[in-house]
């Protein structure tokens, strides 16, 4: 199901299947259809490449979207800012980039569950304002666009 793109909306880019489970968890804990998850893309870099390809013009004409790009750190601590690099400016406010530090799969091996519980969690935090998932070791470094994500997007989603 798509979003009403003339209202606010996000759309969720993941980078892999794992990350588009936690991110279709995430969905299941809400009650709005302004969300939506695109098809994975295969990597960290495809996820920036495809921004700018697919989404940054549709974004510069449509006010209403915001995107989150869902990636992997791979304990890389410039990664963020490798992202980052590719976003205007003038569109930051609405472009969010989080993951784990690693991968998903460490977030399943540190016993938070399966890739939807994760998700599911995820969603309870930000709708409770609570850090039971968000505050995990993993996710932890999040917590700066975490903050922005709550100020920008949680009117839209909750």
């Amino acid at each position: 199901m798509s979003v009403n793109k003339y209202l606010p909306h996000v759309f969720v880019l993941p980078e892999d299947d794992a990350n588009r489970q936690i991110a279709n968890g995430f969905l299941l804990n809400l009650s709005t259809r302004q969300i939506q998850v695109l098809q994975e893309v295969g990597g960290w870099t495809y996820v920036r490449n495809r921004f700018v390809s697919d989404h940054l013009v549709e974004m510069e004409r449509n006010r209403n979207r915001f995107m989150v790009l869902l990636v992997d750190f791979d304990a890389q601590t410039n990664r963020m800012q490798d992202v980052r690099a590719v976003i205007p400016k003038h569109l930051a406010d609405r472009v969010f980039i989080l993951g784990a530090l690693s991968d998903p799969e460490a977030l399943r091996q540190a016993g938070l569950g399966s890739y939807e519980t994760i998700g599911r969690g995820m969603a309870e935090d930000c709708r409770e304002g609570t850090e039971t998932t968000w505050g995990h070791a993993l996710l932890r470094h999040n917590g700066s666009e975490l903050d922005r994500l709550r100020q920008y997007v949680r009117p839209i989603l909750f």
